[in-house]
């Protein structure tokens, strides 16, 4: 159920439109598999603005060729990705919250923080999941909006678990509250390799205290 909401049709990377080609046996899946994890490890050793299709080729052992037959740019590579990552954090949250069953909302939001907190801790390249917000990083088209996106399935699962009434000022409230939390937890990798303490605990608090002004 939690799953199902959360989790949704968001498209793994393998069936992005940012593939140069679809990948029809498990071979080719397992190698993009393998691209997306040498690309990871770039991102984390220099950082996503600083990634080259050239970094993953020698990263992956694979040829540059190969590289550019999954993926025609860097950029593409980065919204692959960007979309695994984001699909992984949307199971692992899921596969939490089904398992712990938060007796109140509160609970289950400091659950999706303590979550998100987590994934960027042991998830390799998992700082990806904010690219978008670079400017300049997406060279065309439109960029879309995870966060905001999340906010809505949030926004059913607290309306079928919690009792909450459905409606746009709840989305909206949601994805203030997604923002804070999410940056907090960024800047407290950023501050410290293993994630700043006391701006970790911070992070997992903020999202309730601000809701609870108008849902307590």
């Amino acid at each position: 159920m939690i799953e199902e909401i959360l989790v949704g049709a968001i498209e793994v990377p393998n069936s992005a439109a940012s593939l140069r080609v679809e990948p029809s046996q498990e071979r080719s899946v397992a190698r993009i598999d393998a691209l997306l994890d040498a690309a990871a490890a770039v991102v984390d050793e220099v950082g996503f603005d600083r990634l080259t299709t050239a970094q993953v080729a020698e990263e992956s052992g694979a040829s540059i060729g190969t590289v550019y037959r999954y993926f025609p740019d860097r950029i593409a590579l980065l919204v692959a990705l960007r979309d695994r990552a984001v699909r992984r954090y949307r199971l692992m949250a899921s596969d939490d919250i089904e398992r712990t069953s938060p007796s109140t909302w509160q609970g289950a939001i400091e659950r999706f923080a303590e979550t998100f907190a987590t994934m960027f801790r042991t998830e390799p390249g998992f700082r990806i999941m904010r690219f978008e917000d670079v400017r300049g990083v997406e060279e065309s088209g439109a960029t879309p909006d995870h966060v905001g996106e999340f906010a809505v399935r949030v926004a059913e699962v607290l309306v079928s678990t919690y009792g909450f009434t459905p409606s746009d000022e709840l989305v909206f409230h949601l994805d203030i509250a997604a923002q804070m939390t999410e940056s907090l937890i960024e800047r407290a990798y950023l501050r410290n390799a293993d994630g700043d303490r006391r701006t970790l605990s911070e992070a997992r608090v903020v999202a309730t205290a601000y809701l609870e002004k108008y849902y307590d």
